[in-house]
């Protein structure tokens, strides 16, 4: 599994700034992210490579599972042999339905988003997919009926 490493150290204000601005428009140009910063284009650039080849920030588009025409979505948690945890994970990211993945703390070990088309694709995906991997002990769903919230541009830790 990859570490992500504190990547302050490489951030200064106007890469805060940058991250910011791309966060509330991704499709934002260089040239007006130059005007509202007061920099010139070409360190625009420059500084948006850097940090995108870093893996800092990546520019996607977010859709709602829901209004994508997804049925079904929502979270498993998922209790697992702790001695397997890679094998688990590595098997979690071949699952196309998977859309999120996190090893987390408490009562249970990993974190799983899913987006389904039917309750055919969920049984497929709980009982013939996830509970076969080998290390799986447990799971427990949870079904999404409304996204009430969902922020993408939560700044830097930093700014």
């Amino acid at each position: 599994m990859k570490n992500k490493k504190n990547h302050k150290e490489g951030l200064d204000q106007v890469d805060c700034k940058m991250i910011h601005l791309l966060q509330k428009d991704g499709r934002m140009s260089n040239t007006a992210m130059a005007q509202v910063l007061g920099i010139s284009e070409f360190t625009v650039r420059k500084r948006l490579k850097r940090v995108l080849d870093s893996g800092i920030i990546r520019i996607v588009a977010v859709g709602s599972p829901l209004d994508l025409g997804f049925e079904i979505s929502g979270n498993l948690k998922i209790r697992i042999d702790l001695k397997k945890t890679e094998q688990v994970v590595n098997r979690l990211r071949e699952i196309d339905e998977v859309i999120w993945i996190a090893l987390t703390t408490g009562g249970t070990d990993i974190d799983v988003d899913f987006a389904v088309r039917s309750m055919k694709e969920l049984q497929d995906l709980l009982f013939n997919k996830i509970s076969h991997i080998d290390g799986v002990l447990s799971t427990e769903t949870s079904l999404m009926v409304e996204l009430v919230k969902e922020k993408t541009d939560i700044g830097t830790a930093w700014d």
